[in-house]
């Protein structure tokens, strides 16, 4: 089993201070599916991404990210896999091929121009090669972020709220494209706050206050929560996680 998971990590803890951010998260997540990472803005979601990444070093806990050591092997951990943050992380002065061509050459890509093509193509944006990063609108600069990602082939994908802000129509042909790479055998753990975009994961992480307090499909999440739907269900587990802080 453990060679079937993309993700298995226990008691993943991360401080800042005196305050505990992540508080000792089990996680695993199979190869090849698509799991939402849902929980309130703080509750630690962004930093086990990015310690899930090899781009914040643990306090505590153990496990593998594609079966490398999540402690000792976060190098390689790196090469193997595509972060999307919240925020665009590409440069608006250069062009959409000029901002792919500079993370090609980042990762060190075989025969750059071919898979700077190949992404192109991958995610329709052939038209726009050109245009300057800057000039994008959301969803334009979501599909170059997510080209990005992908350009030195990596087996799990992070990403961390990638359609905030996007519109509807766009959102919609992002998680067509999440479906078509995880029917690849690439792994999704993708956080997001819409609800629509949840019920399309194969199965649900929700966090608050650092704790993980549900794991499991949107139906078996809301069945144990006892909901009407999957928003009222994420509403009794802050509440019944409120109470037991106080």
């Amino acid at each position: 089993m453990a060679d079937e998971l993309a993700i298995d990590v226990r008691g993943l803890t991360k401080r800042f201070g005196p305050r505990t951010v992540v508080d000792a998260v089990d996680l695993q997540v199979p190869r090849g599916r698509i799991c939402g990472f849902l929980g309130p803005n703080g509750s630690g979601k962004t930093t086990t991404i990015r310690m899930l990444c090899g781009l914040l070093t643990p306090d505590a806990g153990s496990g593998t990210c594609l079966g490398l050591d999540i402690q000792t092997q976060s190098a390689e951990i790196k090469r193997q896999v595509g972060y999307m943050t919240q925020r665009f992380g590409l440069y608006d002065d250069l062009s959409i091929r000029e901002n792919l061509d500079f993370v090609a050459r980042l990762f060190e890509v075989p025969d750059r121009r071919t898979s700077v093509d190949g992404a192109l193509i991958r995610l329709g944006l052939v038209q726009r090669q050109r245009q300057l990063a800057g000039t994008l609108s959301g969803g334009w600069k979501q599909r170059l972020a997510l080209a990005a990602c992908l350009l030195h082939t990596p087996r799990l994908l992070l990403l961390d709220e990638p359609t905030a802000g996007v519109d509807p129509k766009a959102r919609r042909e992002f998680w067509d494209e999440i479906h078509r790479l995880a029917d690849q055998g690439i792994t999704v753990l993708v956080s997001t706050h819409y609800m629509d975009e949840a019920t399309r994961c194969h199965a649900l992480c929700y966090i608050a206050y650092g704790k993980v307090l549900a794991f499991g499909t949107a139906a078996q999440i809301v069945a144990q929560a006892g909901a009407g739907d999957l928003e009222e269900a994420f509403i009794r587990l802050v509440g019944q996680a409120q109470d037991n802080f106080q």
